[in-house]
């Protein structure tokens, strides 16, 4: 059996309070101070995990105490690499061979290259089945809600990323249009040049012209609110933490909001922690990690900031093989219902 790891952060530093209740009256900056001084540590033991083949894997949850805008601001980036080294070896001593980075650990600097290079046991972003994940998401949304690719626009928020520029790469085809969105113009054109009927913005209040958008930056903030979507929009958010206002959900009841990379994980797996999904379902860059281990594969997998297609089609094929697949949708932390889906569609047709 080969065994994996899998690195989770807080996303605020008020996040404390789940296991300390005291931190909710602290201000920010005492909690940080206090993550800063904590080493990694152990967050739960997962098993239960069984592919259709057979094969088991298990692993651990690694909590690294760092928020993101202490990854971004706080500290410097070789401390960042410490701390994310340290999970390894600790991963390591617990007997795991592959290890992913989760959420903010896996965007921050250049993309576990480094983290790679220095770790005991090898890595893996879960970036390319998080794609996977997000463009099937994307596209079983727009089928529920009647609207056509071919016929429709696009849009890709985090474009110039290793999952934006992907994921655009990828669905931009089957759209009449495609608006990518990046924070820098030249990089952003770039991409838009390298597709077919492709425009590049740094503006987000050109996503009213989107009928799909799909978000995926290292913000850690706040980027799409309720008057940047158009009528009947679908937004399949893949950040964490997420680009999109809380607003657009209490505001804008047209708009369909979707999470990306939520999976169906086979077996009775038990995580002993909650992420605030349904039972065995998981993250895609979590499912990488598991299906990575159960087919033997131990290697540095997806790394860097550039993701091929090459490695997004490899991780369905594993998830097909494994039994992988698509869960239910998921918004703010909440499944989400036929009602909003059927909002959506008659807003289309409105």
């Amino acid at each position: 059996m080969h065994k994996f790891a899998f690195v989770i952060h807080p996303l605020k530093a008020k996040d404390a309070a789940r296991k300390y209740p005291i931190a909710k009256y602290m201000p920010d900056w005492v909690i940080k101070k206090f993550y800063g001084s904590k080493k990694p540590f152990i967050g739960s033991f997962v098993d239960g995990i069984v592919s259709k083949t057979g094969a088991k894997t298990e692993g651990w949850f690694i909590i690294c105490p760092l928020t993101p805008d202490m990854m971004l601001y706080d500290l410097p980036l070789e401390a960042v690499y410490e701390k994310l080294v340290y999970c390894a070896e600790l991963a390591k001593s617990e007997g795991a061979e592959i290890m992913g980075l989760g959420a903010f650990t896996s965007v921050v600097g250049d993309g576990g290259i480094t983290v790679a290079e220095r770790a005991p046991i090898k890595i893996t972003t879960g970036n390319s089945y998080t794609i996977a994940t997000a463009i099937q998401g994307a596209l079983k949304a727009m089928d529920l809600v009647g609207a056509v690719p071919k016929e429709s626009t696009l849009a890709v928020v985090g474009a110039t990323g290793a999952i934006g520029k992907t994921c655009a790469k990828m669905l931009s085809p089957q759209f009449a249009s495609t608006l990518l969105v990046g924070r820098d113009m030249e990089r952003t054109q770039t991409v838009a040049d390298e597709l077919e009927r492709a425009t590049a913005t740094t503006n987000v209040q050109d996503l009213k012209s989107a009928d799909i958008i799909i978000t995926v930056t290292s913000a850690g903030a706040d980027l799409i609110f309720p008057e940047h979507l158009k009528q009947g929009a679908i937004v399949c958010d893949v950040a964490r933490p997420r680009d999109v206002s809380v607003k657009v959900a209490k505001e804008r009841p047209d708009v369909l909001v979707i999470e990306g990379g939520v999976v169906s994980v086979p077996g009775d797996v038990n995580f002993r922690i909650s992420f605030g999904f349904p039972e065995k379902t998981a993250y895609a860059c979590m499912s990488e990690t598991m299906m990575l281990a159960l087919d033997g594969k131990i290697e540095n997998f997806t790394l860097g900031k550039e993701v091929s297609v090459a490695q997004v089609e490899e991780t369905i094929r594993m998830a097909d093989k494994h039994g992988f697949e698509l869960a239910g949708f998921r918004s703010f932390e909440k499944a989400v219902p036929q009602e909003a889906i059927d909002r959506a569609r008659s807003a289309r047709q409105s």
